[in-house]
């Protein structure tokens, strides 16, 4: 299950009684993109939720797919997004209460611990690979981001 299944939407109910809809919990769920997505309703939130998920929007479903935020965009970008934060030195507890301030998203953080070892594991694959290729230059560089997501 990737980890972009396992993102919730802070204030779930609240939201969905500001909004008057009901929309998935998942923050990544069909539905729920539709909603950010279009903007319908977004006039009802308070201005605080709106600019959080304004800013959510703005972020992850910002792209000229066709498919646009079907096209799986949304999911990479905040995948990257995770990663980035763990690059700055952030624990998973850390990385839930920023992306919770950030995007009124949360996850549990044994479920983002569980995605940054496993992208470890897949740069050391990758390392490994590059290393059999005889492509050493870029293994150097795969095991500089395996460190920097490691330590």
């Amino acid at each position: 299950m990737a980890i972009t299944d396992k993102i919730y939407v802070k204030n779930h109910r609240q939201l969905s009684s500001q909004l008057e809809t009901n929309i998935p919990k998942g923050a990544f769920k069909g539905a729920t993109l539709d909603v950010l997505f279009q903007g319908e309703g977004l006039e009802k939130l308070d201005d605080a939720t709106r600019d959080r998920v304004l800013d959510f929007a703005q972020d992850f479903l910002d792209c000229d797919c066709d498919n646009n935020p079907y096209c799986g965009c949304p999911e990479r970008k905040f995948q990257r997004y995770l990663l980035e934060l763990r690059a700055q030195g952030l624990g998973p507890d850390a990385i839930v209460d920023v992306m919770s301030d950030d995007y009124m998203l949360y996850a549990y953080p044994g479920d983002v611990l569980s995605f940054l070892d496993d992208a470890v594991r897949t740069l050391e694959a990758a390392e490994g690979l590059a290393r059999v290729d005889g492509a050493d230059g870029k293994a150097d560089e795969i095991r500089r981001e395996k460190q920097n997501l490691a330590r």
